[in-house]
């Protein structure tokens, strides 16, 4: 006896074909053609970001360069942490005729929600080469405790 796919008998057809079908042309909708990979030139988010963390801090590490940290104004409400500046290193000069331009400038935000609480008061910030790390510990309350066991 032959097995039969069910998408390939022709007598039955594939009630999902058609929620597939659609799928893919929202996919490619969004996601724009042509550069690299379906990628939009200027598309990606800034500054770029990492996030870790260890037992008693969590350090957010920004690349941001060609913005001197005097400007770079860094905020926590909550547990969302903003950055916020403006690159002011583009100029509009009509002599030029660019075959590629990728370098993005005006003012830029980004907020991200940050994994656990943290102690607003004791926030450090470093700016070195164009990234900014910012160090942030963790408050008392969301800190691992060792809790003896005694012998009865």
């Amino acid at each position: 006896m032959a097995i039969v796919r069910f998408a390939d008998q022709k007598l039955f057809r594939n009630p999902w074909a058609d929620f597939e079908r659609m799928r893919r042309e929202l996919d490619a909708l969004f996601q724009g053609t042509g550069g690299e990979s379906g990628r939009r030139v200027g598309g990606t988010v800034f500054p770029a970001l990492n996030i870790s963390e260890d037992s008693g801090h969590i350090y957010v590490r920004a690349e941001i360069p060609g913005v001197p940290a005097s400007e770079v104004e860094i905020s926590i409400e909550g547990d969302t942490l903003t950055i916020r500046g403006e690159r002011k290193t583009c100029t509009a000069d009509e002599k030029h005729s660019y075959h590629r331009r990728e370098l993005q400038c005006g003012r830029f935000s980004r907020a991200v929600t940050l994994p656990t609480k943290v102690q607003v008061d004791k926030v450090e910030a470093k700016a070195s080469n164009g990234i900014v790390t910012i160090t942030l510990p963790k408050a008392e309350a969301v800190l691992p405790r060792q809790i003896k066991v005694n012998v009865v």
